[in-house]
């Protein structure tokens, strides 16, 4: 199996986000399977024609948000779902509740703020 993207040099997302995106789509929908190897960087930036650091920044973005693993030299594979993202979803969460805290925002006050803030980001 093959990963075949393009990336279209006019779109307003940046060209690594639009391959993170698209490899995150993949692999949350099954089809990336589980332990798929991704090309590598220098591979894969070539046959997209792209600079390679491109190609290793939507990898390391998609590593942070748990889409895949890197493991050392043997290569960057899609990671089993779930795990990661629940856990760093809910740290991320913890932190939020907590520096709300902090600077006196009340329980509404916070719940708003991050009400508004999925809004803006999924719609409504």
């Amino acid at each position: 199996m093959a990963l075949h993207l393009t990336v279209d040099p006019d779109a307003p997302e940046p060209p690594y986000e639009q391959i993170r995106a698209r490899i995150a789509e993949r692999a949350r929908s099954g089809a990336l399977p589980v332990g798929y190897k991704l090309p590598t960087v220098r591979g894969f930036a070539e046959e997209l024609g792209l600079a390679a650091n491109t190609v290793a920044k939507a990898y390391r973005a998609l590593e942070a948000d748990g889409v895949v693993e890197t493991r050392g030299r043997n290569g960057t594979f899609v990671a089993a779902p779930g795990d990661t993202a629940e856990r760093e979803t809910a740290a991320a969460a913890r932190s939020y509740a907590e520096r709300a805290h902090r600077l006196g925002a009340d329980r509404a006050a916070a719940l708003a703020a991050v009400t508004d803030a999925l809004r803006a980001v999924y719609g409504d």
